[in-house]
């Protein structure tokens, strides 16, 4: 049986097997379910993803070296660079440090709860959070947390001087914090080669 549904997803192009339920919903296409990443842009190709994945295992290649990594001429590479750039898929090339050796060994985690959602109150937030190089990653979460800080310090004391900056800038009703006892892992690498 071949709904009008499962034609149109046909139709998209879709690779995955044409796996069906059997039962009461048999328009439901599995092919839909097939791929749980999100999809890039058409324009990005396996090509792309290759380049993508080299330049941020290290980001200091030369478009020579680049190139002879992905099978590319150099012009061709250097063109889908630029297009890369250009389209804002590469946002930007950085030195990765080690925060131990700059005496910045304490990772935490803050967690925070307001009872305050107010345009004023927000931007007051994002002013706050924003102005600390020790916060590197500020997230407004679903679920019972309203906002995760990612913070590197150099131990608790230097946390709580963070912490007492924080609140003098901004009303908190409650902030807790994580310290990371171990890094198993903590990586900036997009996983572009996964589908």
């Amino acid at each position: 049986m071949t709904s009008a549904f499962s034609t149109r997803i046909s139709d998209a192009g879709y690779d995955a097997p044409a796996e069906r339920f059997s039962g009461p919903n048999l328009s439901l296409d599995f092919r839909l379910l097939w791929d749980t990443y999100p999809k890039m842009p058409a324009e990005i190709d396996t090509i792309d993803r290759r380049i993508l994945a080299e330049l941020q295992r290290e980001g200091t290649l030369s478009v020579d070296q680049l190139s002879e990594r992905v099978s590319l001429s150099r012009n061709a590479c250097w063109r889908r660079m630029r297009r890369l750039e250009d389209d804002g898929v590469i946002t930007g090339r950085v030195a990765l440090v080690d925060a131990d050796k700059l005496g910045l060994g304490l990772s935490v985690f803050i967690l925070i709860r307001t009872s305050n959602h107010d345009p004023d109150w927000l931007a007051k937030f994002r002013g706050a959070v924003t102005s600390f190089p020790e916060i590197t990653g500020v997230y407004r979460m679903s679920g019972d947390l309203d906002y995760v800080l990612r913070a590197r310090v150099a131990d608790v004391k230097a946390y709580d001087r963070l912490y007492q900056r924080l609140i003098a800038k901004v009303p908190l009703s409650d902030v807790s914090a994580s310290f990371v006892m171990e890094e198993i892992k903590e990586t900036t690498v997009v996983p572009v080669e996964l589908r």
